[in-house]
């Protein structure tokens, strides 16, 4: 064999031996189940439900070691129902998903929105929170009653803010308070806004006379004492929250928001399991463990198909309540 045959033949063995695989056991190739990236779409506002459950779940897998790296970011407008054409619209992306809740199922009814859950790949629902009655420090109501007694007097001026739009948790449950103190839903003069930060601005200056929005969104203006609670809108009274639940204040309501993940439509079987199986290990951890007790969450998981049952019922009951109330 010549010279430049051995020179060439040594040259090709070399190129071999330096230049790395194009796919190793460590990039997301199928042969590990560690989701290393993740972009978080939230379809409100920052501040609001959706955004501090994105946001506290995704700091929690990345300090967890269950996650590499997450993007959140934030795609409001018609009560969600944007983020969910998005979402929808990225048919086959195991790599984005959408943080979710009761609000956008009733959105799409009252936006008449062209996309449904339903469409969606449905990964998990995370949380049950209940709704609270809020009041500046400064306002006039100081108990349910008060504010009951002059709604009823005038319901059309005693205007009522909440972080979702018409057909979401947030008006949802004045509507239900309404119908249960015998005034018509449809007088209700519900102002909405897009997500709990909003509503916060408007409450504390005076520009709605309540507002109704999650326990955790407010939970720092609440100890701080710049928000008053008249009631809490589920069974029983909140740990830290000094206010009587809706039926101890003679209103026979009770009302609870959930929150979850849904993904693409379209998504592979082994990319829908590893999400699946990373909100799974959530669970197990204390960063989630403690993030619950800080903001005053209930762990409601239900992973994957279950989530999916979960979401086909929930979308019959808001459109049954909605037509109930007049309002679909």
């Amino acid at each position: 064999m010549s010279v430049k045959v051995w020179v060439a033949v040594a040259t090709a063995l070399l190129a071999v031996l330096l230049v790395p695989p194009l796919l190793t056991p460590g990039a997301d190739s199928g042969e590990t189940n560690q989701v290393r990236a993740l972009r978080v779409l939230v379809p409100n506002a920052p501040g609001g439900g959706y955004d501090i459950t994105a946001r506290t779940a995704a700091k929690a897998m990345e300090d967890a070691d269950l996650l590499r790296n997450a993007e959140v970011f934030n795609l409001p407008g018609a009560g969600g129902t944007v983020g969910l054409g998005r979402t929808v619209g990225e048919r086959g992306n195991g790599k984005l998903i959408m943080s979710m809740g009761l609000g956008v199922v009733g959105a799409v009814y009252t936006n008449k929105s062209p996309n449904s859950l339903l469409d969606t790949t449905p990964i998990a629902k995370l949380i049950e929170e209940p709704d609270i009655v809020v009041v500046a420090k400064d306002s006039p109501y100081t108990s349910m009653q008060q504010l009951v007694d002059a709604w009823k007097a005038n319901p059309g001026t005693v205007t009522v803010g909440g972080g979702s739009a018409p057909g979401g948790p947030d008006h949802l449950a004045p509507m239900l308070i309404a119908k249960a103190v015998g005034l018509e839903p449809k007088t209700v003069n519900y102002i909405p806004f897009d997500g709990g930060g909003e509503l916060l601005a408007s409450v504390l200056g005076g520009k709605v006379a309540f507002g109704v929005s999650g326990v955790g969104e407010y939970r720092d203006q609440i100890q701080a004492g710049t928000l008053r609670v008249l009631a809490v809108t589920s069974k029983d009274r909140i740990e830290g929250v000094d206010a009587p639940t809706l039926q101890q204040s003679g209103v026979d309501v009770e009302f609870t928001n959930w929150r979850g993940i849904v993904a693409p439509p379209g998504i592979s079987p082994t990319d829908r399991a590893k999400l699946v199986e990373v909100f799974q290990n959530l669970q197990k951890t204390p960063q989630w463990e403690e993030a619950l007790q800080r903001n005053g969450w209930t762990d409601a998981f239900a992973p994957g198909d279950e989530f999916g049952t979960f979401l086909e019922n929930e979308n019959k009951r808001v459109a049954t309540v909605l037509k109930d109330l007049g309002l679909a």
